[in-house]
């Protein structure tokens, strides 16, 4: 008995729902989770659905066996393996919470994840990695060999067979072709001040304009910087007490945790596109332990 999700982007019209629950249910699938969605600004259809595939017909028949189903409705649909760990690749600069943080939560198995390697353009956190038993890339990257650094990275890429890329406090900028040809499949995250506090030091520049929110967000990474689809965000509250350290500690903090919440939803499918914004479907309380832990 296999666990899938099945997730199905279409356009929106009568009859999706009881198209896809047929057909669960005469090829001898259990239904344990549903969700959906229907925009009607965008006149678009998202549904998620974890199952089991009680009859162990496998997950290809049942790919198979949907596909006219799709077609029938024009649907972008894919059917996952629950149980398999989506290969991830981390990349980071000089600023180390974000990679910390992941390495953690995929010990302890809260991000069950395969990470296939992190890239750096720094020798900083080398030491970290390899201690963790997980490939260390060291592409360094300047204004002249920005070309040449892109395209190792895209080797590494397609010889580890990641599926997702984390820009981990990635500091530099990807190409609009990289961007282009990983859409939808490289996630960033930042500070929330932008657009009002850009370049060096933004919570400093926060600290001396008396904000009294620090927040981060997530996205996907596409040519327009720092402007795809946002997956998560949070805010955390600071004092006139507190001074520019401090939010800078809890900037971190908060960048760390809004990341980590991104990642889950994408690696159970949870996120779908919806032209420049996304749709984030909750995890049920009955299927959140299953799927903090794989």
């Amino acid at each position: 008995m296999s666990d899938l999700v099945l997730t199905v982007t279409c356009p929106t019209r009568r009859g999706i729902v009881a198209a896809i629950s047929g057909f669960l249910a005469a090829n001898g699938c259990n239904i344990t989770d549903s969700a959906q969605f229907d925009d009607l600004e965008s006149g678009r259809f998202f549904m998620r659905i974890s199952f089991r595939d009680t009859d162990d017909h496998g997950i290809e028949a049942l790919r198979a066996g949907f596909a006219p189903v799709a077609e029938s409705f024009e649907m972008e649909a894919a059917i996952h393996d629950a149980t398999r760990p989506m290969r991830v690749l981390l990349m980071v600069s000089s600023f180390g919470h974000c990679l910390n943080d992941i390495l953690y939560r995929w010990r302890i198995g809260a991000l069950p994840i395969e990470i296939v390697g992190v890239v750096s353009n720094h020798l900083t956190y080398q030491k970290l990695v390899v201690n963790h038993d997980i490939p260390f890339h060291h592409i360094k990257v300047t204004k002249d060999t920005k070309p040449e650094a892109e395209a190792r990275l895209m080797d590494v890429i397609k010889e580890t067979g990641a599926e997702l890329v984390v820009l981990a406090r990635y500091m530099q900028i990807l190409s609009d072709r990289l961007c282009r040809e990983m859409s939808g499949r490289i996630i960033n995250i930042h500070h929330s001040f932008l657009p009002s506090f850009k370049g060096a030091n933004p919570y400093k520049q926060a600290y001396e304009r008396g904000v009294k929110l620090i927040g981060a967000t997530a996205h996907y990474v596409t040519a327009d910087l720092d402007e795809g689809p946002i997956i998560e965000q949070d805010t955390v509250r600071v004092t006139h007490a507190q001074s520019p350290a401090d939010y800078v500690s809890l900037g971190r903090d908060v960048e760390a945790q809004v990341l980590a919440r991104a990642i889950h939803a994408h690696i159970h499918h949870r996120v779908f596109l919806n032209s420049n914004r996304t749709v984030v479907f909750p995890a049920s309380p009955g299927s959140y332990a299953s799927e903090r832990m794989g």
